[in-house]
């Protein structure tokens, strides 16, 4: 008997809201280039269809932005991460300021 095993994909297990913010929030510690990949797993879970109207693009044009081929535009990416609940905002990095003193 040949058991085949399936390959893992995260976003079978980004079952709600709460668990795509948490996983957007991790990936920001990341690569620009994970961060998309990100995105794009969070879009898978929460429907790529849906994410596109909400965000205002064509379903052809958010595979294409999350693909990780090129460089999406800093606007079309802001749209993914608010149609994914979610906003983009800058925090002082408190541990930069740290280092300074020391």
């Amino acid at each position: 008997m040949s058991e085949s095993i399936k390959p893992f994909d995260p976003a079978e297990y980004l079952e709600t809201e709460e668990d795509i913010r948490e996983f957007l929030e991790e990936a920001t510690k990341g690569t620009p280039e994970e961060f998309i990949h990100a995105l794009n797993t969070a879009a898978r879970a929460a429907g790529m269809t849906e994410v596109a109207r909400k965000a205002g693009v064509s379903r052809a044009s958010l595979y294409k932005t999350l693909s990780g081929e090129g460089s999406p535009k800093y606007e079309t990416v802001r749209k993914i991460v608010e149609a994914l609940g979610c906003r983009l905002t800058v925090i002082p990095d408190d541990t930069a300021r740290r280092n300074e003193v020391a």
